[in-house]
């Protein structure tokens, strides 16, 4: 992954952080505007199970940018036996291939460190009446 922007969660899982390479060809505002596409994007897919997008509940643990504008986004379920287990990483792929000047996208599933709802974001737990 030379010359990759990635995005991680935060560990509360409140917002996605960009470490921008130094060595990064995508001009700074194209970064912004793709970083707030992709966020926007997985925000519009929703855990059918639980009414809240996967952003917010921390199921995004990573977002790599390439220089040819790849992306490559590891997450995760809340539970390893989800019944969408199978689905969900093509809802994550078709979102994100659908933001403006984005290349191909490879979502990986991952279960470690295993999700827990400390997570979620503050925004999910105030709709899941978690508080």
């Amino acid at each position: 992954m030379e010359n990759a922007t990635t995005i991680d969660t935060a560990a509360d899982g409140a917002e996605l952080q960009a470490e921008v390479s130094a060595k990064t060809t995508i001009p700074a505002e194209e970064l912004d505007r793709l970083t707030t596409d992709i966020v926007g994007a997985l925000k519009s897919v929703y855990d059918p199970e639980i009414p809240c997008d996967i952003y917010e509940l921390g199921l995004i643990y990573k977002v790599d940018i390439e220089d040819d504008r790849s992306i490559n986004i590891d997450m995760t379920l809340t539970a390893p036996g989800c019944p969408v287990a199978g689905e969900m990483p093509g809802w994550v792929e078709n979102a994100v291939s659908a933001v403006a000047g984005v290349g191909p996208v490879n979502v990986d599933m991952v279960f470690d460190p295993p999700w827990t709802p400390d997570r979620m974001s503050d925004e999910a737990k105030v709709a899941l009446n978690w508080y």
